[in-house]
């Protein structure tokens, strides 16, 4: 089973987009799936059912993280170095879908909107959203692996 497919299961199994992209990916960084799937709990549904930052989106800034992130408050080179890795997942990821915002993207508020809507929207949207961010990241995971610089435009 690859990574986008292993996303998705997590999510069919009842876990928030957030968590199914960051478990897909966390045993390649030596994170349990225990502590990614608590990691990740609160930044589904757009950050805590906010309907924010689609949590497929934040899910793939952890592994980024965890891929590329610094540990340095210092580490200035660190930061510019990351901080356009996020830029270029969500222009990608936007390329796809139009937005990286929940809301936007199932195109009603998951807590104030058209609840009907919104149920059919998660069953049909966020696993579309998942397979996406997963596909995306391995792309950019395959890249930095390669140690050639992640094209950001």
């Amino acid at each position: 089973m690859n990574k986008s497919e292993q996303a998705i299961k997590f999510f069919n199994d009842g876990y928030n987009c957030a968590q199914a992209v960051l478990a897909a990916y966390c045993e390649e960084f030596g994170l349990s799936a225990e502590l990614a799937l608590k990691i990740a709990s609160g930044f589904g549904a757009g950050m805590g059912r906010q309907c924010e930052t689609c949590g497929a989106v934040t899910g793939a800034d952890m592994v980024l993280g965890l891929k590329c992130g610094y540990v340095s408050p210092g580490d200035t080179e660190g930061k510019e170095q990351m901080y356009p890795l996020i830029k270029e997942f969500a222009r990608r990821f936007k390329a796809r879908n139009h937005s990286t915002l929940c809301e936007e993207l199932l195109g009603t508020h998951l807590l104030t909107g058209d609840r009907e809507l919104a149920a059919r929207q998660v069953k049909t949207v966020c696993p579309k959203m998942v397979k996406d961010a997963a596909e995306i990241l391995k792309d950019m995971l395959m890249v930095a692996a390669s140690g050639t610089a992640v094209a950001v435009k």
